[in-house]
């Protein structure tokens, strides 16, 4: 059997991306420093974006569909008045409008973007039609149409405008919300179009930007021997978040082996969930196991760590 390459690091690595940069290609230059058997990220950001990208190393990968389903937090700037292909500023234009409307248009707007909404993603994205992703086809000169997809909106406010052609708005959502659609659609609603010309992620389930580091700080001057894995947070930390409930020993060596317990035995122990379906934390002796549901009357492995 072939060995796998690099070191076998588990844990968290809290980055905030710089502009220019693509998720996948921060991945690979943590990896590369770290010398990382197995990386993934917690939520794809656009180059152009900037701030809150979790890595996940190792046994942290298997945990990444639940700081996903977190709420996310983002800032954006709106530019008013020209449109362009990718609803961002590395697009190409496609039209221009001189309405400008004003705050109260803009505030007037947001409420039928908020909550559970439907939304046209951009044509620039990585979604696949026919076998084919969505950009490749876009940048082919064949773009999609693509179909409204379901996404939820918690919050959508105008906290700052800046000048006639710029806005910034706070937005906090659940996964699968494209913020360059949200820009492209409040311009659209107020009678004009534009594009997002800044863009920052502040938070990512249990992550938020004050937690994260630069990769500069990962590896001063690039140097992969000076790399610090000691920056990793523990692997536990991303499900922070979701309800815990403590096992005996007997319990959890039960769970370890992929065998359900009944919920009659866990009474008085159990936190209060919003939906029987909803993902609990087992835990023994202050220890995360993994992640379970309650489900016909037991509490099932999901997930073990």
């Amino acid at each position: 059997m072939r060995r796998k390459r690099g070191r076998p690091i588990d844990g968290w690595l809290i980055i905030d991306k710089p502009s220019g940069m693509t998720s996948t290609q921060v991945v690979g230059k943590a990896r590369w420093l770290l010398d990382a058997q197995k990386v993934g990220h917690g939520g794809t950001l656009d180059p152009l974006a900037t701030g809150l990208l979790p890595l996940a190393f190792g046994k942290a990968t298997k945990t990444v569909p639940y700081v996903m389903d977190g709420t996310k937090i983002y800032h954006f700037t709106l530019k008013m008045g020209e449109a362009r292909d990718s609803d961002d500023a590395d697009g190409t234009v496609t039209g221009y409008s001189d309405v400008r409307p004003t705050d109260d248009q803009l505030r007037a707007a947001l409420p039928a973007l908020t909550g559970n909404i439907m939304q046209v993603p951009p044509v620039f994205s990585a979604l696949k039609v026919g076998g084919q992703r969505s950009y490749d086809m876009a940048r082919e000169g064949r773009p999609p149409e693509l179909p409204p997809r379901p996404a939820r909106v918690d919050r959508f406010e105008l906290i700052e405008r800046i000048d006639r052609d710029t806005a910034v708005f706070v937005v906090e959502s659940g996964k699968g919300v494209y913020m360059r659609a949200l820009a492209r659609d409040v311009a659209l609603a107020c009678g004009t179009v534009g594009h997002i010309t800044v863009l920052r992620r502040l938070r990512v389930g249990p992550f938020t930007v004050a937690d994260a580091i630069t990769l500069d700080k990962l590896a001063p001057n690039d140097d992969k021997a000076s790399a610090l894995p000691e920056l990793l947070r523990p692997v536990e930390t991303a499900l922070a978040d979701i309800p815990a409930v403590a096992l005996t020993e007997d319990e959890a060596a039960s769970l370890m082996h992929g065998r359900a317990i009944s919920l009659v035995d866990l009474m008085g122990r159990l936190p209060k969930v919003d939906e029987e379906d909803s993902p609990l934390c087992a835990t023994e002796g202050g220890r995360v196991l993994g992640i379970c549901r309650l489900q016909d009357g037991l509490l099932r492995p999901v997930r073990i760590l």
